[in-house]
């Protein structure tokens, strides 16, 4: 079995477009080696990165927050069982309230799919005259209540880097 995939291998193994890959490279988030001829050369590793990017980006989690994670891996070898552990650990709060705060959305906003707002005394987004900006920004009766120290502005969306 080959040791190395060019980048069109890593992409048809990993489902990840080449152009997401150079990106991913460029972020520091997978490595590469080069050839006489300047072509890429990744590690049979590196595919284990990649899906775990695509498995945290899908869930969420910002690709600082994965290079962070990813960063905290040994370069010499390729990881065990223990070093993803480890990084499971360290997200699994974030995880759980992540895994939480979709509950709520599924549970709460079921009937705001489609009904027009016609029941604006039980709707979750209705804030009348805005009488709820003193407990933060953002939807106040779904967000939880810690969500409430959150800066004003809005919330980055999960990025999967150009052409994925």
């Amino acid at each position: 079995m080959q040791e190395a995939l060019t980048i069109g291998e890593l992409s048809a193994r990993s489902g990840v477009a080449p152009s997401a890959l150079r990106y991913y490279e460029r972020l520091g988030l997978i490595r590469a080696d080069r050839t006489g001829g300047n072509q890429r050369r990744y590690a049979r590793a590196e595919l284990r990165r990649v899906a775990f990017i695509r498995i945290s980006q899908q869930v969420g989690v910002s690709l600082d927050k994965i290079r962070s994670a990813l960063d905290s891996l040994p370069d010499s070898r390729t990881p065990t069982r223990a070093d993803w552990a480890r990084l499971s650990r360290l997200w699994r709060h974030e995880l759980d309230q992540r895994i939480e705060l979709l509950h709520r959305l599924r549970d709460e906003l079921t009937g705001c799919i489609g009904c027009g707002c016609l029941s604006l005394q039980r709707c979750k987004l209705y804030n009348p005259e805005d009488e709820l900006a003193a407990q933060g920004p953002g939807p106040r009766r779904i967000l939880p209540a810690e969500d409430a120290a959150t800066p004003a502005g809005p919330r980055p969306a999960p990025s999967t880097g150009p052409g994925a």
